[in-house]
């Protein structure tokens, strides 16, 4: 079992910057891959960044790319989103999730990943 905790979400202008925080616990994740989702209001789950809990080369939404960056940090169990640069559109409750995903062409599907946090909440204002 594992259980996974989001935390760093809040309130921003557009423009401006915040990391996310994903702490990790239980058994197996280590040989897992990760991955944040974020869902607006009246939206289907989107996927935004995912990568190898060990590292290698991550993959990333469109929409986000070169502005957000997935990272990790084993040794603390640590799964973090560093997110630049926001926009209003960017508004959504944020996820992490972890998978067995052996495609980058996995990454996107939510139905791969066995795992979710409860999620925490980025608004970003106009």
């Amino acid at each position: 079992q594992v259980t996974l905790a989001e935390s760093g979400g809040g309130l921003v202008q557009e423009g401006g910057s915040l990391r996310l925080s994903c702490a990790a616990s239980g058994h197996g994740y280590d040989s897992y891959a990760v991955a944040w989702f974020r869902q607006a209001p009246g939206a289907e789950r989107q996927f935004v960044a995912g990568i190898n809990w060990s590292g290698g080369s991550p993959e990333y939404a469109g929409s986000v790319k070169g502005r957000f960056t997935i990272s990790t940090d084993t040794p603390k169990n640590m799964l973090y989103l560093q997110m630049n640069s926001l926009k209003p559109e960017d508004t959504a409750i944020y996820y992490c999730a972890s998978g067995p995903i052996y495609y980058y062409d996995d990454y996107p599907n939510p139905s791969k990943y066995n795992y979710w946090g409860q999620g925490t909440q980025v608004s970003v204002s106009s």
